[in-house]
C-alpha cells in the first residue's frame, strides 16, 4: 500500500511553481501568504460566503446554511447585545468570517488537528481586509463581543439546523440567547446562495455609508 500511495503522489514543486493564491470571479488574484487590500473586493468576499456552508453542510433545508448568512446572525446578536455598538464596530462583526471567501469555513474540530498554521493565514488575511475597508484592528472590548455573539449564533445554528441537543449544544457553546421569534425565522431558515449574498453586500454598504 505506501508504494501505491508513494506513485501516486504528485511531482514535486519548487517554490516558484507553488501556487499560494486564488483568482477571484472580479479577476484578482489574492495571494495568501501575503494578502495585499488592494486584491481584495466585497462583491467577491460577499459571492464567496454565500457559497461557503456552516457545518460542513450537515444541516436542514433546502440549501446550505452559508457563512455569509451566518455572519448576518452574528451582527444582529451583537446589536441586541450591545446597541449603542458604532457602524465601525458592526462593520467588524460583519466581516468576522470574511477570510472564508478564501479558505473556506473549517469546524474546529479539525482547526483543533492541524493547529496554529490556520490560525495564522486566517489572521493575516483579515488584517488584509481591515486594513482595505478603513477599520484599525479591533479592541479586546469588540473581539470579545463578537466572541459572544458568535457563540450565540453557533448554539442557535446547532439546535435549529445542525442537529445539537440543547445539553449538548450548551456544553460547546454557553447559555442560549433570548432572542426574538422574528429574528429566528429570519435568520434561521436557510437561504438560497443569491439571497444571502444580496442580503450581506446590502448590510456592507449600509454600514460602511455606500
Amino acid at each position: 500500500m505506501a508504494e501505491v500511495l508513494q506513485r501516486l503522489k504528485p511531482p514535486a514543486q519548487t517554490a516558484a511553481e507553488a501556487r499560494a493564491w486564488q483568482r477571484m470571479l472580479s479577476g484578482r488574484r489574492l495571494d495568501l501568504l501575503d494578502p495585499s487590500a488592494l486584491d481584495i473586493e466585497i462583491e467577491d468576499i460577499a459571492h464567496g460566503l454565500a457559497r461557503v456552508a456552516r457545518w460542513n453542510g450537515q444541516t436542514v433545508g433546502a440549501h446550505i446554511y452559508s457563512v455569509a448568512q451566518h455572519c448576518l446572525l452574528v451582527e444582529a446578536l451583537a446589536r441586541l447585545k450591545a446597541p449603542r455598538l458604532d457602524r465601525t464596530g458592526r462593520l467588524a462583526v460583519l466581516l468576522h468570517d470574511a477570510p472564508e471567501y478564501v479558505i473556506g469555513d473549517m469546524i474546529s474540530p479539525f482547526k483543533a488537528v492541524i493547529g496554529d498554521a490556520y490560525k495564522a493565514v486566517e489572521w493575516r488575511l483579515l488584517a488584509a481586509i481591515h486594513r482595505r475597508f478603513g477599520l484599525a484592528p479591533s479592541p479586546p472590548e469588540l473581539q470579545q463581543l463578537i466572541k459572544s455573539a458568535d457563540h450565540q449564533a453557533a448554539y442557535l445554528e446547532a439546535t435549529r439546523l445542525a442537529g445539537f441537543a440543547h445539553a449538548e449544544a450548551r456544553r460547546f457553546f454557553g447559555r442560549p440567547p433570548r432572542i426574538a421569534p422574528s429574528l429566528e425565522r429570519d435568520y434561521l431558515k436557510p437561504w438560497p446562495a443569491d439571497t444571502a449574498q444580496a442580503r450581506y453586500l446590502e448590510r456592507f454598504r449600509k454600514l460602511a455609508g455606500k
